[in-house]
């Protein structure tokens, strides 16, 4: 149910108070009596029905659901964005398992942490109870530092639970991996950030309301993170005029708001996929998307011009030789002049290339050359096409009975091979029947029917 649907009182969104005794969002309401805490940790989830989203792993029947309600947890990496409840769900598997909890940070441990909080396991497992170890950032800690948690992990020592916001498959060791489960956690969507949204609400007190559809403006604007949302709506109750929260509010709170985009990591690699292949599958509306999604998050505009480039030959290549130049223009254009001109330069090349004719075959062509090069010994060059600049190598027979093209009928030398012998047949080059390829496809097969008929064929 959304805070849209429920009953409202005085014209404002309320939804009902939680008691003392009924555990908040991500926890109980005493937790805060201890002095303030943000809104997010004090309602930080005590226990899987009040946990959001993530029903792909924490559904009923799932795996990772029945070891957490069946205590038979294992080692495991949560990789996910900012928000999701990583730590939070390692906390909630640690106490439904009634394990001792350490946490460590890969940003502010080292060695010597590391060793600590093993020596702390040990004592818990001397008294018979199991540890969870878990590291949030585990991606940060170098190769040695991942190293030094495989013998404890393997004796039992701890449970290992890494969070990370990179791909474990390239921030984490073979080893590590392969010692535990990757479990991947997804952004919260709109409906399940509004739950959230709606306790925080009630956490803050009765001395606070929000008109209609301003859970759900800060929904969308939380770009799927739960921390994020609670921290713009306890943002939007300090700003609440007379506790009041309206979409003046929000225009205030929300003026700043940027969305997640990070240079370094996946979702940097992700959208600029998705980019190219909107490119490739001649979408110029989805290219904008994802072009105009980058440029709002940060990332340098000749970065994307840089790649452009490459999508004119991967994916045009001959069909349209103009999209490599355009490319290059607009590559200039954002060195010479910089924002905006240059940002709309490469939205114009951008949108060429999607609505340009599609080849692959130089590109496929290039591949398919160079596994033939490194895969093959050092072939000979033909004596016919090698140069002769010298007596000595004239003697040797360099160049002899070489045909030179612009001397045969219409430019070409029929039935003449440029290969080594044992490659003679060898066709790297299939042009597709669009764009200007199909003409260099008509082309290329006049001149292969030249060379079958033709008397004069070398190595024949």
């Amino acid at each position: 149910m959304t805070s849209e649907s429920r009953p409202e009182h005085s014209g404002a969104e309320r939804p009902p108070s939680t008691s003392p005794e009924q555990p908040g969002l991500f926890g109980s309401e005493e937790t805060a009596a201890a002095g303030y805490q943000p809104l997010a940790a004090r309602l930080r989830p005590a226990r899987l029905e009040d946990y959001a989203g993530q029903t792909h792993i924490l559904g009923p029947g799932k795996p990772l659901r029945q070891a957490i309600e069946n205590k038979q947890l294992h080692s495991m990496i949560l990789w996910g964005p900012p928000g999701v409840g990583k730590t939070t769900l390692a906390r909630i598997a640690a106490e439904a398992a009634e394990a001792h909890f350490l946490q460590l940070s890969a940003v502010l441990s080292g060695v010597k942490e590391i060793r600590e909080a093993i020596a702390q396991a040990r004592q818990h497992k001397r008294a018979g109870r199991d540890t969870v170890l878990f590291v949030d950032e585990v991606h940060r800690f170098n190769k040695s530092q991942q190293d030094a948690f495989l013998p404890h992990v393997e004796d039992g020592t701890v449970i290992f639970i890494g969070a990370t916001t990179e791909n474990p498959s390239f921030e984490l060791n073979s080893a590590l991996l392969s010692r535990s489960r990757v479990y991947k956690l997804r952004s919260l969507q709109s409906g399940d950030l509004e739950a959230v949204l709606v306790r925080g609400l009630a956490a803050l007190g009765d001395s606070i309301a929000a008109d209609p559809g301003c859970l759900a403006l800060i929904a969308a604007h939380a770009d799927g993170d739960a921390r994020r949302a609670l921290n713009l709506l306890e943002l939007a109750a300090d700003l609440a005029d007379e506790g009041h929260i309206t979409a003046g509010t929000m225009d205030e709170v929300l003026q700043a708001s940027l969305r997640r985009f990070d240079k370094g990591g996946d979702l940097f690699y992700d959208q600029i996929s998705a980019l190219h292949k909107a490119v490739r599958g001649s979408s110029p509306d989805a290219a904008l998307y994802w072009l105009c999604r980058m440029l709002d998050g940060g990332c340098d505009p000749l970065y994307i011009a840089r790649r452009a480039v490459r999508m004119a030959s991967e994916d045009i290549g001959n069909a349209d030789p103009r999209a490599l130049s355009i490319t290059l223009e607009a590559w200039q254009v954002q060195e010479r002049l910089g924002s905006p001109e240059g940002e709309l330069a490469i939205a114009q090349a951008i949108v060429y290339l999607a609505c340009a004719a599609k080849s692959n075959a130089v590109y496929s062509a290039f591949k398919a050359a160079m596994a033939d090069v490194r895969e093959g010994g050092s072939e000979e060059v033909p004596l016919h096409l090698r140069n002769a600049p010298t007596r000595l190598m004239k003697e040797m027979e360099h160049g002899a009975g070489y045909r030179y093209a612009h001397d045969e009928e219409g430019g070409y030398a029929a039935g003449e091979n440029y290969f080594p012998e044992s490659l003679r047949e060898r066709r790297y080059y299939h042009p597709v029947e669009r764009g200007l390829e199909q003409k260099i496809r008509d082309k290329l097969e006049y001149l292969r029917t030249r060379d079958k008929n033709s008397t004069i064929r070398r190595y024949d």
